[in-house]
């Protein structure tokens, strides 16, 4: 297991896990959603082969529209 933050909380998940996995856990829609990892941008190419280590940073920023 890995120890992450994850939107100021932190939480436990398997090493193995990438950052597409844990938008598909949190059932979320990667194309509206900024990933922040450790203070930087996360380029979406990037979801599928970065995987989470201990004491990672992750901060999930969801678009809303409105008008």
């Amino acid at each position: 297991m890995a120890k992450i933050q994850l939107n100021g909380k932190k939480i436990k998940v398997s090493k193995d896990i990438n950052i597409e996995d844990l938008i598909k856990k949190y059932r979320l829609d990667e194309k509206k959603i900024a990933i922040e990892l450790n203070g930087e941008i996360l380029p979406k190419n990037h979801f599928k082969k970065k995987k989470l280590k201990n004491n990672d940073r992750i901060e999930i920023v969801h678009f809303i529209g409105g008008g």
